[in-house]
């Protein structure tokens, strides 16, 4: 039996409310890469979290947090206009980048104003690795995969200007990391590319940095508001003859271990502080103990980016504590 029709053409189902506002996806942080073919691979940049609503000839540049930080990325903005699309939500990092290609926090934030900056605000670039929404077209529902292919159409692979694309390399999880961590990238991304886009934090995302062992002599500690455990160390690095402060750390120890640290320290207490350092809170020690510290990188006032306590050793002697001459050297060799 043959079904008669009208003869009309089907309409053409109404177009997806464009949201005024979508919640990122977020990546959890674990220790190795996945296996599978199902997971793909980006660099993990070290800068702002944006979405960029382009909506009818108008550019808006939303943070993680919901703030319109349109005015404060313009060259981001204008760019937007470029991309050849009537309403779009791309979903990115805005980064400057250094001489060698990497992401670098601090010069960002000084990008941005507040500080002298060696780096203009129209320097900043954006790095698009999703799209939320496309023409009409709601694209959250999507695999990760389907609008990765839609992402590639309106910011290409070779595309130069201030949005461009997060690429992905087609490698091995843990190859990948060991040449991220080497080149001195804050680490990778694996997303799975059968999952739709869900705000939050998920395991469709997972996020592997590279983390950094050193040792750094105490040079003090400041107290903690419970008594009798230590709020932070006080951490001290070498130049030549001379010790540098690097920053303080406090975290990664147990409430007996900050305990017997501090029991430790205060028997080694001076007058005379090891580094030049101002702090009315602080107990300066002898520099003879030194402490194993796990970081992520260092910010660009030459201090540590999230340290965290591994342990001590109680000969400074015997220990290569980190030489921040070495260092500079080699970062610009």
């Amino acid at each position: 039996m043959v079904r008669k029709t009208s003869g009309k053409p089907a309409e053409a189902p109404p177009p997806d409310p464009m949201p005024s506002r979508v919640l990122p996806c977020l990546a959890m942080l674990v220790d190795k890469p996945p296996k599978g073919q199902e997971w793909a691979f980006e660099v993990k940049w070290d800068g702002y979290r944006l979405a960029i609503h382009i909506e009818f000839g108008r550019v808006r540049i939303i943070t993680r947090g919901g703030y319109d930080w349109t005015e404060r990325f313009p060259a981001i903005s204008d760019d937007a206009h470029r991309l050849g699309v009537k309403t779009a939500i791309l979903d990115g990092e805005a980064v400057v980048l250094d001489d060698s290609g990497r992401s670098d926090f601090g010069m960002l934030q000084r990008a941005l104003g507040g500080r002298p900056a060696s780096h203009e605000p129209g320097e900043i670039i954006l790095f698009a690795f999703d799209l939320l929404y496309l023409d009409g077209c709601d694209l959250r529902r999507l695999p990760q995969r389907e609008r990765r292919r839609l992402l590639e159409q309106v910011v290409a692979v070779d595309r130069r200007g201030a949005i461009r694309l997060s690429e992905e390399v087609e490698v091995d999880g843990d190859e990948f990391l060991r040449v991220a961590c080497a080149l001195g990238i804050e680490g990778i991304m694996a997303k799975d590319r059968e999952r739709p886009y869900r705000s939050g934090r998920r395991p469709d995302w997972l996020k592997i940095t590279c983390t950094r062992y050193d040792s750094f002599l105490i040079v003090g500690f400041e107290a903690s508001t419970v008594p009798g455990a230590i709020g932070r160390l006080l951490l001290a690095a070498r130049r030549g003859s001379e010790l540098v402060y690097v920053g303080g750390c406090g975290t990664g120890w147990t409430r007996q271990e900050s305990s017997d640290l501090r029991d430790l320290l205060e028997q080694i207490a001076t007058d005379s502080p090891a580094v030049s350092l101002k702090r009315k809170s602080a107990v300066f020690t002898e520099p003879v103990l030194v402490a194993e510290i796990e970081y992520r990188a260092w910010t660009d006032e030459g201090k540590l980016r999230h340290p965290s306590f591994k342990g001590i050793r109680e000969r400074a002697d015997e220990v290569t504590v980190f030489d921040l001459s070495a260092s500079q050297s080699a970062s610009k060799g």
